[in-house]
């Protein structure tokens, strides 16, 4: 079956995208507890993890992510209250922008060409 995909990505100024890429990294940083967990999970490197938390944290005016020194333990991650918030208000978006065009989705879906298939 034919499935038109949707994703919601909001532009924050200054240019930096916020959607389903770093929604995903904090939603897998809450359950890792670790940058490099989380972005292992999404077969990404670990610079790019942590250059994509340092970039979240740089786009508002709180951290999202708070970062825990390696040592003798190793070290960690968590969301911040804000970080959390952040997460839980664009997963809720995402939901309602779903559920408002829903209908629009299974029409586009119904209509699409399917892709060509090779011989």
């Amino acid at each position: 079956m034919n499935t038109v995909r949707f994703k919601l990505r909001l532009e924050l100024p200054g240019k930096h995208p916020l959607g389903p890429g770093k929604a995903q990294l904090l939603k897998l940083i809450q359950e890792h507890g670790s940058i490099s967990a989380a972005g292992s999970a999404m077969n990404m490197s670990y610079r790019r993890a942590w250059m994509l938390v340092d970039e979240l944290n740089a786009m508002f005016l709180e951290d999202a992510v708070a970062k825990k020194t390696g040592g003798k333990h190793g070290g960690g991650a968590e969301l911040t209250e804000f970080g959390a918030t952040l997460l839980a208000r664009y997963e809720a978006m995402e939901a309602k922008s779903r559920a408002a065009i829903d209908d629009d989705l299974k029409w586009l879906s119904d209509n699409a060409r399917p892709p060509e298939t090779e011989a």
